[in-house]
This record gives structure tokens, sequence and C-alpha cells, in this order.
């Protein structure tokens, strides 16, 4: 099997995808930015051959780099990033090569939320009603049905990438300024009190979810960079069913296979869920290094069983919470990483410096530490967001 990776380097706790395929059997090829000589030998020796190009975004240039690797080593079978920027590229690269997997049509439902709400729908999943903009006038027909406050993001984007709170006449007056009708808009009301969470897992090449799980914010996105707020976000210990009914009815309606998925909803204050969006792959960040602690799994491993046609393989292991929780260098906090080591042992199974694109979004310092309930879980976050001026912010 010739599986090619795009951009295998970055991000970096994502290059065990290489590794374990390789153990797996499978011939990896990969197409990349960054200079071989800046890929570790571990990575170097996971890839039969590395395939570097200027630019991952010109799609001609990447196309002529997989036209070489066809030639070379054969018909490809997979082609495949596991990154959200990169999933128009892989489709379209499958597509110029009929390789296995999404194609450019296919990818509609998962690009667009205007799209996403009308699959939710068919789930039979609660939605939040929302509305298309391409113009002002549009726009302002949006607000006059749907009322302030809404939430505007672009009907294809990424995660909480120029999104927008409008509550206010002067907000919308500010957007209007700032979008300039560039893109088209996606407007939905504002959900007061809603918990972000999510629903996430694998699907086989059949469809079918081998592996779910859950994790639920502190604080929505959107008021987590407006705010910079302390992050927090931890994997469920245990589901609640009323989530895996929804998740498994949108996975079914999607109908995506071999591929991860991320599903966002709001947990609202009666109990119930809505459902936001639809991401065709990994959560972002060191999410799914936080899967493998609290699960005690391999996922990379995993997933390469099952791209090769083996079995998913369950751990025998009790499923515990693992809290994935962040400072801020603006801020000045009570206790710092020799003694989150020291209150909390082996169960810090992570610590690590967030990269500077995404330090606004996440904070700087990251650690993964396991709990085994939710008192604990409630100390770590206690533990690690304590400042030294009790709760005042002091920016240094």
């Amino acid at each position: 099997m010739n599986y090619i990776l795009i951009s295998p380097f970055y991000p970096s706790n994502f290059q065990p995808f290489a590794h374990r395929l390789k153990e797996a059997g499978v011939n990896v090829l990969g197409i990349g930015e960054e200079p071989y000589n800046q890929l570790s030998s571990k990575l170097q020796n996971s890839l039969t051959e590395y395939f570097r190009v200027n630019n991952l975004e010109d799609v001609d240039e990447v196309k002529r780099a997989v036209a070489f690797l066809f030639y070379k080593h054969g018909p490809i079978d997979r082609i495949e990033s596991n990154n959200e920027h990169w999933l128009e590229l892989d489709a379209q690269l499958r597509e110029q090569f009929n390789v296995y997997g999404n194609k450019t049509d296919d990818l509609k439902k998962v690009k667009y939320k205007s799209e996403m709400k009308k699959l939710f729908k068919q789930a039979g999943v609660p939605v939040v009603e929302g509305r298309t903009a391409k113009t002002k006038e549009e726009l302002l027909k949006a607000i006059d049905e749907l009322g302030l406050p809404v939430i505007a993001k672009p009907d294809n984007g990424v995660g909480s990438a120029a999104t927008f709170k409008l509550d206010s006449d002067e907000a919308v007056r500010r957007f209007e300024k700032e979008w300039g009708e560039a893109q088209v808009y996606f407007l939905e009301p504002f959900v007061e009190g809603g918990v972000l969470c999510t629903f996430d897992g694998l699907v086989d090449q059949k469809g079918k979810i081998v592996f779910q799980t859950s994790f639920t914010y502190n604080v929505p996105t959107l008021e987590l960079v407006n705010g910079q707020l302390d992050l927090a976000y931890v994997i469920q210990k245990e589901m609640d069913p009323k989530l895996e009914r929804y998740g498994k009815a949108i996975v079914n309606e999607f109908g995506m296979k071999e591929r991860f998925f991320h599903i966002e909803f709001f947990k609202l204050e009666n109990g119930d869920y809505v459902a936001l969006e639809y991401n065709n792959r990994l959560a972002g960040g060191y999410t799914v290094d936080m899967y493998n602690f609290a699960y005690s799994i391999d996922l990379f491993a995993q997933y390469a069983s099952l791209v090769t046609g083996g079995e998913f393989k369950e751990s025998a292991a009790e499923n515990q919470f693992c809290v994935g929780i962040t400072q801020r260098d603006a801020y000045e906090y009570k206790h710092g990483m020799n003694d989150i080591y020291d209150r909390f042992g082996g169960r810090v199974k992570f610590a690590q410096r967030i990269p500077e694109a995404f330090a606004t979004l996440q904070g700087n310092q990251f650690y993964a530490i396991v709990a085994d309930s939710q008192e604990e879980v409630d100390d770590i976050i206690r533990f690690v967001h304590e400042r030294k001026n009790d709760g005042q912010e002091i920016f240094l």
C-alpha cells in the first residue's frame, strides 16, 4: 500500500501517523515544505521517500509531486493530511489521481455551515436556526429575523477564525465595515449559557464508529479569544446518552468512511443539545494525545490498522478523565511547572509549549493531566489556574 502523507512534519504531534503506518507495513511517502534535514531521523526512517515542495498552497506544484511519486512507486492508495487546513488539497489530489476517499464534491457538506445545518436536521438533531448573508442587505434582513445577539462566522471557515459576536447596532456597523462583503457569512442566534462540548471519534471503512469520545470546554472559544481567558477542556470518562444518540445520528447522516470526526455541540441549560459544526478530521492541538492518555490507547496505531484492513482494538484499562489546561505568559500564576508536577506527579502526562500561531487562542503553556473523578478534575483546574493576585489579571 502506498500512502501519501501531506505535511508529515507539521504538526509535530501528528508525526506518529507516519511511524504507525510504517509499522503496519505501509509504504509511507511524504510531501511537505520543510527541508529533508529538518525532519527528525525517526520521521525520515518512517518515510520511504520525501518530496519537498516550495509551497503546499500551490496545487499544481503538489500535483507534480504526487505524479512523481506515482511514477516511481506505483498507484497511490491513500492521500491524507489529517489536518483541517489541507482537507481541500487532499480532496483535489484524490480526485486528480483517482485515490480512495473524499473528493471535492464530497466536502461541500463538511465545508459550509449552512449545508451542515440541513444534514443535522435530517438526522433529527436540534440546531440553532441560521441565515447566510452575501450582502449588507441580506445581513440586516437576517439580523431582523433572528434578533440580536447573533454569532457571525464565515459559511466556509475553520474554527473561530473571523468569528464575531454582534450584540448591538454599533457592533453590526463595525462588522459591516470590516467584512466588506468579501465572503459569505453565516449568522445564528447567540446561545446564552450554553456549554461547548463535542462528539468525536473514528469510523472504519464501512462508516461504522469504532471509537468515540467527548470533551467539554470551560468557556466557548470566542469568549476565550476575546477575553484572553484561561483554557481548560476535559476528555470525559463517560458520555451523556443523549449526546451519544445525537452524535451517532449525525455520523450516520454524513456517511463518511475511514475518517476521524469532530462534531461540536452546545449543551443547553435544560440538558438538551444543539449541533453546531461537523469537522471531518481530528480535533486540533494536543487533543489526540489526550484521547490516548484518557483511554490508554494509541489512536495512530488503531488508524493504521483500519487503513490496512485490520480491526480497532479497545484497551482493557479503565477510562479516565484527561484535562487539557493552559497558562498564559501574560498572567502571573501561583503555581508554576515544578509545583504542578509536585502536586499531581505521574498524572501529568504531557507538558508542552504551544506554538505562537495558536497561543492567542489557547495560551502559552499546555498540560495534559489525567484524573479519576470530577472532584480531581475540579482540583486540577483550580490549582493550575490560580493566580497570585487572587484572580485579578496582571499583564507582564
